[in-house]
């Protein structure tokens, strides 16, 4: 697949991409004899990986890592596993983070909504009072 063609697919620029494959975050793509990237089905995966794991806030720093130790070989598995391990654990405290800023932001729309009934309930005693009148 050409970069366009891999750019379209995942919705990634292909500037973007390039950028990936310059820092290490997707290994060298294939290229074809004039020169042209040529993503191949690994190359397709790995894109595919990268941006899930940036979608989910996972650090370049540490994806460039977990790639340089992929391309060191099985020697790395234990390695590469505690990167993952180690991204999980950031990102469950990032959802739980989140979690509580949502919590928070309820609260404050049921104290805006409480008011507005109050609000809206003086208004309709001044009303009925001025109609009463």
């Amino acid at each position: 697949m050409t970069i366009a063609e891999v750019s379209k697919k995942y919705d990634i620029s292909q500037d973007t991409l390039r950028y990936y494959e310059r820092i290490g975050l997707i290994p060298p793509v294939p290229r074809t004899k004039s020169g042209i990237r040529n993503y191949d089905e690994a190359s397709c995966g790995w894109v595919e990986m990268m941006k899930c794991m940036r979608k989910a806030g996972v650090q370049i720093e540490a994806l460039i890592e977990y790639v340089d130790l992929f391309q060191k070989g099985d020697d790395t598995i234990e390695a590469r596993k505690n990167i993952l391990v180690d991204q999980r654990e950031q990102l469950i405290s990032r959802m739980e983070e989140m979690q509580e800023s949502l919590e928070r932001l309820n609260q404050k729309i049921e104290n805006y909504d409480r008011d507005m009934r109050n609000a809206e309930k003086r208004l309709r005693d001044l009303e009925e009072k001025r109609q009463g009148a």
